[in-house]
């Protein structure tokens, strides 16, 4: 279990959104002396974990979490495992073609495809923009998703039993849609299977769960 602390810089945060609400993340970055992209990963995690409130073109404001439910709140995350949110992955081969890779991605209505070799170890990942780039003035049918999937090691991943926020700040901070979740960490002659991907869909919808489930 990992305890959520916020840094000095997100404590400062929450107080002059409380002081100037609604104010901008131009406005936070100079008062705070900082860029805007510094701050992007901390004001992510402040509104996912609703300390925080973004309305677009107006500003951030004060979260809808109450002092008195913060607690509680924490508490659901602390406890939280990347297997409590994860989905199911939707795989193909690294030897099956471009075409075959769109069709799967749209009939699974996935977000990205895993890519296994012929032993089903995880080998990368393979997202829409990366196979219509293949596909634009090329025979699809041709080409074998190995030739436009992201391998490994450039691929960050997490494991099941991880705590969700590591996950998250993760997904923040290099600026991810998602992560594979893989049977173990990656090591020298040893080949992960993955077995689910957690995005931020998932998380979003077991955020809303856990909202139902406070209010019944």
């Amino acid at each position: 279990m990992v305890g959520i602390t916020l840094t000095a810089r997100q404590v400062e945060i929450i107080k002059l959104v409380k002081q100037h609400a609604p104010i901008t993340g131009d406005q936070l970055a100079e008062m705070l002396g900082t860029g805007k992209p510094t701050l992007r990963a901390d004001l992510s995690l402040l509104v996912m974990l609703r300390l925080l409130e973004a309305k677009p073109r107006v500003g951030y404001f004060p979260g809808t979490a109450a002092e008195q439910g913060r607690e509680r709140m924490f508490k659901r995350w602390e406890e939280a495992s990347v297997k409590d949110v994860q989905g199911l992955p939707i795989s193909v081969s690294e030897t099956a073609s471009v075409h075959d890779a769109v069709i799967t991605l749209f009939m699974g209505n996935a977000e990205v495809l895993t890519v296994v070799d012929e032993n089903r170890h995880f080998v990368g990942i393979v997202t829409p923009k990366e196979l219509l780039k293949v596909t634009l003035g090329s025979n699809a049918a041709s080409i074998p998703v190995s030739m436009a999937m992201s391998r490994l090691p450039a691929i960050a991943a997490v494991q099941a039993d991880q705590p969700l926020l590591q996950a998250v700040k993760k997904m923040l901070v290099q600026e991810l849609d998602g992560l594979p979740v893989v049977s173990g960490e990656e090591q020298p002659g040893r080949r992960s299977e993955v077995t689910g991907w957690i995005s931020k869909t998932n998380i979003l919808r077991w955020m809303m769960e856990q909202e139902t489930d406070r209010r019944d």
